[in-house]
């Protein structure tokens, strides 16, 4: 099971960041649920998928940044793309050599962070974020000042903010998740679907089973269809295979999108498996072990980053919402 929903992650990860590259709200929107619950479900990320999760999760904010009503952490003062600089910071971290790309991209979400806050009239919030942004380094000062003296301002669209646009931002990250794409080409679930489609011809067979609209003309574009669906039908079935496993409340989910891009009954699966699935949460108790994984993230992260603390932490099968609710039931104990 863990070494499938490997497969699955990987694969959801391509499809979010190339449905992010050719800004396609609806399907990034499906493979970003996807994403967040297969996400979700993992107990400790492995450390060969940190740097997939830290994308998803980088992606998925990115999409939000200019949204200030949306909120990824408990602390409401962050703002999406705040959330985005911390799990930026964690995929630097995961780099072999950081290049000038990587610098540019920090650069940029840090401007833009305050420049969102400005274009909504938050000038006084602007002027706390940038607090937070930056430390007391002699690199970070020539920036810091300048972002200072535009907040004082209160022109959001001085030349500063515009020639580090938000667009500059998104052209860049396309830029990165590109190398990332090309780095991960060997993943398992499009290889398979790639083999089945030359060695049995069943492109043409799946694509008139399915709705998928093809421009005839385009034989680069029917190829990638094809690859794609034969991803989804292959990964519906590995799935399958896994009905007496002890699968997560977020594996349903994971049913149900997949489920949802093949035209299926959804809920069909999701019922077939949530009453057991529920069940098997309920009964899970939590160790002494785990509750001090939770103090040692709350210490690390602070009170309301669950996704982080998760993600970082050794716990047994256990989400977010789960990790927060054992803080407030450890909260009136002590």
């Amino acid at each position: 099971e863990a070494v499938a929903a490997d497969w699955m992650l990987e694969f959801a990860c391509c499809c979010l960041c190339r449905h992010f590259g050719e800004e396609c709200p609806a399907e990034f929107r499906r493979w970003r649920d996807v994403a967040q619950a297969l996400i979700n479900g993992l107990s400790k990320i492995p450390t060969h998928q940190k740097k997939t999760v830290y994308l998803c999760q980088l992606l998925i904010r990115i999409a939000k940044g200019k949204n200030l009503e949306c909120h990824f952490e408990n602390d409401q003062r962050i703002s999406p793309l705040e959330s985005a600089l911390s799990f930026w910071t964690l995929l630097e971290r995961e780099e072999i050599k950081l290049e000038k790309l990587h610098e540019d991209i920090r650069r940029l979400i840090q401007i833009q962070i305050v420049a969102v806050h400005m274009e909504n009239g938050y000038f006084k919030e602007a002027a706390e974020v940038l607090e937070r942004l930056f430390t007391d380094s002699e690199s970070d000062k020539p920036l810091r000042v300048k972002l200072a003296t535009v907040i004082k301002s209160k022109d959001p669209y001085v030349p500063l903010l515009q020639s580090f646009s938000y667009n500059l931002l998104i052209s860049k990250i396309k830029s990165y998740i590109e190398l990332f794409v090309k780095e991960n080409e060997s993943n398992f679930l499009i290889q398979a679907a790639t083999k089945q489609v030359e060695s049995k011809g069943l492109g043409a067979t799946a694509l008139q089973n399915k709705t998928v609209n093809v421009n005839e003309n385009d034989k680069g574009n029917l190829e990638t269809k094809q690859r794609f669906v034969l991803s989804i039908i292959l990964l519906r079935d590995m799935l399958r295979q896994m009905q007496n496993c002890c699968l997560n409340v977020e594996s349903s989910l994971v049913w149900m999108y997949i489920n949802c891009v093949l035209g299926l009954n959804s809920l069909q699966n999701v019922e077939k498996h949530g009453d057991a699935l529920a069940c098997g949460r309920r009964r899970q108790r939590w160790t002494y072990k785990e509750d001090l994984e939770l103090k040692s993230g709350i210490r690390e992260f602070g009170v309301g980053n669950w996704a982080k603390i998760l993600v970082h932490g050794d716990f047994n099968n256990r989400t977010s919402v789960m990790l927060k609710d054992r803080w407030r039931t450890l909260c009136r104990i002590e």
